[in-house]
């Protein structure tokens, strides 16, 4: 098996001391045991158990560590793990946290999953077994590959609960109004297909378009209502927001003139999938109502001025606010902005051969996935208030030559991690995004 040494710091001829007395451990976790490995600086192997993936097994790791920490005079200690969902939170703050393990200044890290595999890639034949990959992980961290920020403990941990699940509740909700548009077109074939320009609704799933669908059973009772009984019904459903409800209404009715015609038979059916449908969308609606509710809740118990700071930047609300400082937590962890967009995936791989470079290229994606997702949606936000990063996503949106909005709102939402980074990193509230100019470096 191949062993992989550090190269030797530039401008001396002797190791770094804290080095060569750290005890590297790789932990391989699974949701009922962790696979421990463990190697001095140079690479011996001086530990390799199990143990059960909960308290009294935490204790054991604990144990087995110290023992080898003093059998073989090592005074620190790094310990690194796969980022496997929630299954390796427990093990990595227990460590992070526990009084006997303070004394050796243990730095604890949960890596990209995707990063030791391919550095797995480097070892020849070896195979895909728990101890193999608990060595692989020890000696990652051993030759000194390890990027990012140890771990930080459970001070966000509250936070990031409430809004992952406020993302996951999100999706729920657009995989629901996805899945119904099918229904809608089966019914209302035109409602489903119009332009802006031409459709009576702005939205589908506003309140006057779902009233539409559930209270009218069928196209032909729609077509062939009277235009003042579709007027009455807008002003109705709308609460008399529609600046013109006969246009409108003509407008809806010449739609359901122009739908397909169902078999009478399938009218019931379909009603009864999409009224399932708006019953479920409603539901999660009404959930996410609460979260949020949580959401400002729990961000007074941590350092509310992060939150604020992100607050003053128009466009961004309480919701992207809080998604992002509790995906980043301590920003002092981060060296610069550059940083910041690494562990959030908002980079891009260059292409380049000879005299060619790509302009195709594509986002590394291999960072923190709801980190990326709150600083895209606040992007997405801001370009509605700011009119320099307007203008931005404008330039960027005329020059991709594909995929225009994406690239553009990626450019813009890399763009807006130099200012979160700046009024994070100097706790101040913007002013304008002079602030920035600072955090370039």
């Amino acid at each position: 098996m191949p062993v992989h040494f550090l190269f030797q710091p530039k401008g001396g001829d002797t190791m770094d001391n804290a080095l060569t007395t750290t005890l590297f451990i790789g932990i391989d976790v699974s949701s009922k045991s962790n696979y421990v490995f463990a190697l001095d600086f140079f690479g011996k192997k001086l530990l390799s158990f199990e143990a059960k993936n909960n308290l009294p097994g935490s204790e054991e790791i604990v144990a087995n560590i110290i023992t080898c920490l003093k059998q073989n005079n090592l005074t620190h200690l790094t310990i690194a793990m796969e980022s496997t969902s929630f299954y390796s939170w427990h093990i990595a703050n227990t460590l992070a946290t526990h009084d006997a393990l303070i004394w050796f200044k243990p730095k604890i890290y949960c890596l990209n999953p995707r990063v030791i595999s391919a550095y797995k890639k480097s070892f020849v034949d070896i195979d895909k077994t728990d101890p193999k990959d608990a060595f692989v992980i020890a000696d990652f961290a051993r030759v000194g590959k390890i990027s990012t920020a140890p771990w930080s403990g459970g001070q966000y941990i509250a936070l990031q609960r409430l809004t992952r699940c406020r993302l996951h509740l999100m999706e729920n909700i657009a995989r629901e109004k996805n899945y119904i548009l099918s229904n809608i077109f089966l019914k209302f074939s035109e409602l489903a297909v119009l332009d802006k320009s031409e459709n009576p609704f702005s939205n589908t799933f506003g309140a006057s378009s779902l009233a539409t669908l559930t209270d009218y059973m069928s196209i032909e009772e729609l077509a062939n209502s009277s235009i003042e009984d579709l007027v009455s019904f807008l002003v109705e459903k709308s609460k008399n927001r529609f600046s013109n409800p006969e246009a409108t209404a003509k407008l809806l009715q010449k739609a359901a003139r122009d739908s397909y015609r169902l078999d009478k038979s399938l009218y019931d059916p379909l009603n009864a999938t999409i009224a399932a449908s708006l019953n479920c969308i409603k539901a999660l609606e009404k959930e996410v109502k609460g979260l949020d509710k949580a959401i400002e809740k729990a961000i007074k118990r941590i350092d509310n001025h992060q939150f604020q700071c992100l607050l003053s930047i128009p466009g961004i609300g309480p919701v992207f606010a809080a998604g992002i400082v509790a995906e980043l937590g301590d920003i002092t962890k981060f060296t610069n902005q550059a940083a910041v967009a690494k562990y959030a995936g908002l980079t891009w791989r260059k292409k380049q051969s000879g005299n060619f470079v790509a302009d195709n290229t594509f986002l590394t994606k291999t960072g923190n996935k709801y980190l990326r997702y709150y600083l895209l949606e606040a992007a997405a936000s801001v370009i509605r208030y700011n009119k320099e990063y307007l203008d931005y996503y404008h330039k960027k949106y005329d020059e991709a030559l594909k995929h225009k909005h994406k690239r553009a709102l990626a450019l813009t939402g890399r763009k807006l991690v130099r200012l979160v980074f700046a009024l994070l990193r100097n706790n101040q509230l913007y002013t304008s995004n002079e602030v920035v100019e600072k955090a370039k470096i």
